[in-house]
């Protein structure tokens, strides 16, 4: 097993968990199997607590750990599927050591957190990175360990010490250090500024670690002078010191780091058979082709977010990656605007005028509309009044999550007349309680008493989801959730039109809402968070069928995708075939004529990974 450490110094947020997945991404371009681990030194068990404002989204696996925002990173970049225990925090380990002390594992020695809490993150490392990520199910060759925090904070030092024997527990060559720095670039001068990258790496020297690679973050790149001084007081050579500068997506950063000689470094430190030049002729193109294509959209498409935490764009990270992998697949920029719920509801229009009609004219302007999840009272109203304006006025709609709920709620207040229908979340005395609490997933705790994790979904007739999915029966998706839309008004909600089309296998829970085509153009919301396992080679149906609908050629493209069911001679699709009816579905619907198409989550065979 080769480790590969990514700290960071100076500033946090500096892009520490893009540089780990580009790494990974190209890793996994070379052929080899990559796993990744973040460590998040906060005292927390995992993220599910977190306020979004403080963190961002909080990120859910298919185990129902609820994580950090960086493991969806990770998970799209390297098109892995991760577990609770890649994500370490000091709260897990902590817990763990204290449990071993009251069962008496240490045999009454004091506990200390040297040896026993920096023993305890290294063999946590060690057992995670065996744990195989990929369908193939081969155990990883290499491990990206990606320290969250920047080096010098207090609750990081634990972690560092751990490394700082780690290095010498594994051999010299299993080994490296991977140091992300801020230089940054005053406008005054123009000048990159040296001075705090080499106050960072002075710290992470003092600790006991030495980068074997600097990688400088800065605006603009920086002059081959500043690396020469960056490798002279920094003890490394000039050639390991890179430059990602700010660039116009993060899918090109992969292709800055290969084209600066990371490979070839990787491969001589770690000593693993990927160095040696030339390289094949497509290497990475579907990912360099993935960076033109966000680079060279000249058409728009406007969507709206409308939601409760739009003060900090990172609480909606998922949902925007989502919608930008879709936006891509049909060829277009996706302009996103954030919308306040509250901005939309009466009292706004009472207390600021001006910013409830600036709201209103964003929803209005919209080419489509998203709901995303949430909890709580505070916007719940606005979000409605979203609904019903998508919904009279055939504007595309997606909802997630909540969005289901306030899709329910609208219907049954403004089309069946149930005018107090409310969640119990909100008014658990309203006469019409069509969302209700899951009373086994209400202990008392906050904590992982959600319902979490990859479930299964049935599908219930036809359906526009349906067809998106490929016309599968089943389909498993990401959920995380405590309220549910209550069964016992299910039959009445469905004959006064809005329909059920997928639901959970015991078939009590509601997972996936449609109004029919006839009704509505797109008119979708579910239970589930598609947007967990969107990817930028495989973008989420849902988000996908969003899209469609916004530049309007959604049922050109679902004419065609059923048309198009060519078949190998063993009755399986094979990858030339998915590629070849992409390329003509594409066409057809005027969606693109320029670049290679990418191939979606909802084809019910294999796809072409990155890596093919």
């Amino acid at each position: 097993m080769k480790y590969i450490l990514v700290t960071g110094g100076v500033i946090s947020g500096i892009g520490k968990g893009v540089i780990a997945s580009s790494i990974g991404t190209i890793l996994k371009h070379c052929g080899l199997h990559v796993t990744s681990i973040k460590i998040d030194p906060y005292i927390n068990i995992d993220a599910g607590t977190f306020s979004p404002f403080e963190h961002g989204e909080v990120f859910v696996l298919d185990d129902g750990g609820e994580v950090d925002l960086d493991l969806g990173n990770y998970e799209r970049f390297l098109d892995v599927t991760l577990h609770r225990a890649n994500n370490i925090t000091t709260g897990k380990i902590y817990q763990q050591v204290i449990e071993c002390e009251r069962r008496g594992d240490y045999l009454g020695k004091t506990v200390q957190v040297v040896p026993h809490i920096t023993d305890a993150i290294q063999e946590w490392v060690i057992n995670v990175a065996k744990v195989p990520v990929t369908d193939d199910g081969k155990e990883p060759e290499v491990c990206i360990i990606e320290l969250g925090g920047t080096i010098g904070d207090i609750e990081g030092m634990p972690f560092v010490e751990a490394f700082r024997q780690f290095q010498f527990r594994v051999s010299h060559e299993s080994f490296c250090c991977v140091h992300v720095s801020l230089v940054p670039q005053p406008k005054s001068t123009g000048e990159s500024k040296t001075k705090p990258t080499q106050a960072s790496v002075k710290e992470l020297r003092g600790s006991g670690l030495s980068p074997d690679l600097i990688v400088c973050r800065s605006e603009m790149p920086i002059l081959d002078e500043v690396k020469q001084k960056i490798s002279n007081f920094c003890h490394v050579k000039p050639d390991r010191v890179i430059c990602i500068h700010d660039c116009t997506s993060t899918y090109r950063v992969p292709l800055m780091l290969e084209e600066q000689g990371l490979i070839q470094f990787i491969g001589e430190r770690l000593q693993l058979n990927i160095a040696s030049p030339p390289r094949p002729k497509k290497f990475m193109w579907k990912w360099r082709d993935l960076a033109d294509r966000h680079d060279n959209v000249r058409k728009v498409v406007e969507i709206a977010l409308v939601g409760k935490y739009t003060q900090l764009e990172d609480a909606y990270a998922s949902v925007t990656k989502a919608l930008q992998h879709s936006a891509l697949f049909v060829n277009r920029r996706l302009n996103l605007s954030y919308i306040e719920a509250t901005s939309l509801e009466e009292a706004t229009k009472i207390e600021n005028p001006v910013k409830y009609h600036q709201a209103w004219q964003i929803l209005c302007r919209s080419d489509g509309v998203i709901v995303p999840g949430g909890f709580g009272k505070r916007g719940m109203e606005g979000k409605i009044a979203a609904v019903t304006w998508c919904r009279t006025t055939r504007k595309p709609f997606l909802g997630v999550c909540l969005g289901l709920q306030a899709a329910v709620i609208e219907f049954t207040r403004n089309v069946m007349s149930w005018k107090d229908a409310n969640t119990t979340e909100i008014d658990p005395e309203s006469p019409y309680p069509v969302v209700i609490d899951m009373p086994e997933h209400n202990s008392g705790q906050m904590g992982g008493t959600m319902r979490l994790g990859k479930r299964t979904t049935i599908f219930h007739g036809d359906s526009i989801l349906k067809k998106l999915y490929g016309n599968v029966g089943s389909i498993d998706e990401r959920h995380r959730h405590r309220y549910e839309v209550n069964p016992e008004f299910v039959d009445k909600i469905e004959k006064a039109g809005l329909h059920f089309v997928g639901r959970d296998e015991s078939e009590t829970r509601m997972e996936i809402m449609e109004l029919p085509v006839s009704t509505h153009p797109y008119f979708v919301a579910t239970q589930y968070h598609p947007e967990y396992i969107s990817r930028p080679l495989k973008p989420s149906p849902p988000y996908l069928g969003l899209l469609l609908a916004a530049v309007g050629k959604l049922q050109p493209y679902l004419n065609n995708a059923l048309a198009s069911n060519t078949t190998s001679e063993d009755g399986e699709n094979s990858d030339d075939d998915i590629v070849g009816i992409l390329r003509r579905n594409i066409s057809n619907v005027s969606l693109s004529a320029t670049s290679t198409p990418v191939t979606p989550s909802h084809l019910s065979v294999k796809s072409p990974t990155v890596t093919d």
